[in-house]
């Protein structure tokens, strides 16, 4: 396929707003369980989860479709330098033939020091990496029961390239750590057809001070990460606010206030072109602490 044609299929169908999580990795198994079936209940259409320092994505996604009827799971995302192309393939159409067509695959390339500190790999040209795999992708062989659709394929882009390559090769994208800046921006080059589905912080706190703390806590973990970094500053902060981590920054990258504050900022996704929203809470204790079910469910009732 050429870089300027663009996918036929329509775009996945994943509600217009989503749950953001990686807590549930901190979590044992019965839990997960229970708790997928909560936020199931509370109305949410899909839960993300990422992948990282934790459990397997694919494994994991299998136990909370398992633990679902109509939820949709999505891959928030899935390192392909962890996995062969063909490997990635068979992990998501055995998802969505299992499961009803309910799994989302998000893949992208990860960041320097996982590819490079962690699996010992090379990541010297991350775009080119990206179309080699999606192209392996399309031609692997699969000899098994096909999933009645064709599974969507997402990717993790924050510049330019990458966005348009999400809109071309692939269903569409999954920026993270945006402002609706940088929504409005991935809109305008990715053109109308492909899904665009931002993650988004958020903290329900007014207290100016207190809400800032908590969403510096959710955002240290990224804040070494030069793809974001140099995302922030391609959208116009300094360097003094990428390296300081000011509260222009943190207003920027974190909703905080009353919920109503932060259903501002939701909408302002929306009407800077996002199909999809997904809202991670941050409570202030990282991946780890209890889950934010309270949070989740205020949410959900203001949305769904």
């Amino acid at each position: 396929m050429a870089d300027n044609e663009q996918t036929s299929r329509g775009k996945p169908d994943i509600g217009k707003v989503g749950v953001w999580q990686g807590m549930l990795d901190r979590h044992a198994t019965p839990q997960v369980r229970d708790a997928v079936a909560e936020i199931e209940a509370m109305g949410w259409p899909t839960l993300w989860r990422p992948e990282a320092l934790g459990r397997d994505p694919f494994v994991s996604a299998a136990i909370m479709l398992e633990a679902s009827t109509k939820l949709k799971v999505a891959t928030g995302i899935a390192q392909i330098t962890a996995r062969h192309p063909m490997t990635a393939v068979a992990g998501q159409k055995t998802l969505a033939e299992a499961y009803d067509n309910r799994f989302v695959l998000g893949i992208g390339v990860s960041h320097a020091p996982f590819v490079e500190g962690m699996h010992g790999l090379s990541y010297a040209k991350p775009y080119s990496q990206m179309v080699d795999y999606l192209e392996k992708m399309r031609s692997a062989s699969y000899m098994s029961v096909e999933p009645t659709q064709t599974p969507p394929t997402i990717l993790a882009a924050l510049g330019p390239k990458m966005l348009k390559l999400a809109a071309t090769q692939a269903d569409g994208a999954h920026p993270y750590f945006v402002p609706p800046e940088h929504t409005a921006q991935a809109r305008e080059i990715m053109g109308p057809d492909a899904l665009l589905a931002p993650e988004q912080k958020v903290v329900l706190e007014t207290d100016p001070t207190k809400a800032r703390e908590m969403a510096r806590s959710g955002m240290t973990f990224y804040m070494d990460l030069p793809n974001y970094m140099n995302n922030l500053r391609r959208l116009g902060f300094s360097e003094e606010d990428v390296t300081q981590c000011s509260d222009r920054l943190v207003d920027g990258v974190v909703a905080w206030g009353s919920l109503d504050d932060v259903l501002a900022r939701i909408k302002a996704h929306h009407d800077a072109g996002a199909d999809h929203v997904a809202i991670q809470v941050i409570t202030g204790e990282g991946f780890g602490g209890d889950l934010p079910m309270k949070e989740w469910r205020e949410l959900a009732e203001a949305l769904l």
